[in-house]
């Protein structure tokens, strides 16, 4: 079959991605053209610039311009408990496992502005877990990750996130984890103190540490094949003996490698065991 030429818009994208990898060191080479371009074409619009061409000779010249065009590229969206039943399945059926090693290690992947953060460690402290957990809270997007350390969320989210608790099998008042204000609600400081924020690429970094679970969801939907395939590397390179791999709702081991190396946990909730 013959390749199918470039267009102009697909060049200006590569030339655009290998000026960042060359000059900031973020790599997002390997994200699906088709996603970035809807991003590229979001950043036009905000920038009022009429070609990526211009986006990359302002990013070249001005490293200020470059952090905004970040926000773009990262996609810094989330909500707590998300997929409810999936937390359900953590509750359930994860942790009590975990819960029979001393101590405890996860790492939440692309934890965007912490809504998972916050939201696997009240199932932590709901199962008496927290306070022997270490977690490691990653992201390549220096806002974002400064957001999540904040613990600040917006407070007409509140109902929302209540009714995905409930469902995700929680019983308190969810009010009990966050003070408010007029427009914000700061959870409380507890949940984080023994979270490590650090910033960390998929597309260039590597291991770590050992682990028992990672969580990585909805990243992997924006990857190709190659850098998902890096990812996977990474996540059964990280994760202890039996350890516990979560990935989004349109994420999946299959067609590819790992699938014979994990056992589907929980089919339906994209929960794989390390065999």
């Amino acid at each position: 079959m013959l390749k199918q030429p470039s267009t102009e818009l697909d060049i200006e994208i590569k030339l655009l991605l290998q000026a960042i990898y060359d000059k900031y060191s973020y790599d997002f080479r390997g994200y699906s053209m088709p996603s970035v371009k809807r991003r590229m074409s979001n950043a036009l619009a905000q920038f009022d610039l009429k070609s990526v061409t211009r986006l990359q000779e302002k990013i070249l010249y001005d490293s200020s311009f470059f952090s905004e065009l970040l926000q773009f590229l990262t996609i810094p969206t989330s909500e707590m408990f998300r997929d409810p039943h999936f937390f359900l399945q953590m509750r359930e059926q994860v942790f009590p496992i975990l819960a029979t090693y001393p101590s405890l290690k996860i790492w939440i992947a692309g934890c965007s502005t912490g809504e998972e953060i916050y939201s696997y460690a009240i199932l932590l402290k709901e199962a008496g877990l927290l306070d022997r957990t270490t977690i490691y809270a990653t992201d390549i997007n220096p806002k974002s990750l400064k957001k999540a350390e904040q613990g600040i969320f917006p407070l007409d989210k509140m109902k929302e996130y209540t009714v995905n608790y409930q469902r995700s099998g929680g019983v308190n008042p969810f009010s009990d984890y966050y003070k408010t204000d007029s427009n914000s609600a700061l959870f409380d400081r507890s949940l984080k103190k023994n979270v490590v924020f650090a910033d960390h690429s998929l597309a260039t970094d590597s291991v770590f540490s050992e682990v028992q679970l990672v969580s990585c969801r909805n990243v992997l939907i924006y990857f190709d094949q190659d850098l998902q395939k890096r990812a996977f590397d990474l996540f059964y390179e990280s994760l202890s003996r039996r350890g516990f791999l979560g990935l989004g709702s349109k994420e999946t081991l299959r067609f590819s490698k790992y699938d014979a190396l994990f056992e589907q946990f929980a089919k339906d909730d994209k929960i794989y065991r390390k065999k």
